[in-house]
């Protein structure tokens, strides 16, 4: 019956048919941007871990030890 109903109406509103592909192309580069900033943290976690620091310039900054106060 839903589907003698569905095709007596005409199908779906394109409204909803075109609202719910750009949902899902905002899924999907919501999670692509999920990924590249997991890679990004993992990047930037691995220089931490080995006390390597980026100046704002993109050079690369080691740490030293700390200052004594």
């Amino acid at each position: 019956m839903a589907k003698a109903l569905l095709g007596h109406v005409g199908g779906p509103d394109p409204l909803v048919v075109a609202d719910l592909a750009r949902l899902r192309r905002r899924v999907r580069d919501l999670e692509q941007e999920v990924v590249r900033l997991r890679a990004t943290n993992e990047a930037l976690a691995a220089l931490v871990a080995e006390d390597v620091m980026l100046e704002p310039e993109g050079r690369l900054l080691t740490l030293g030890e700390p200052a004594l106060t």
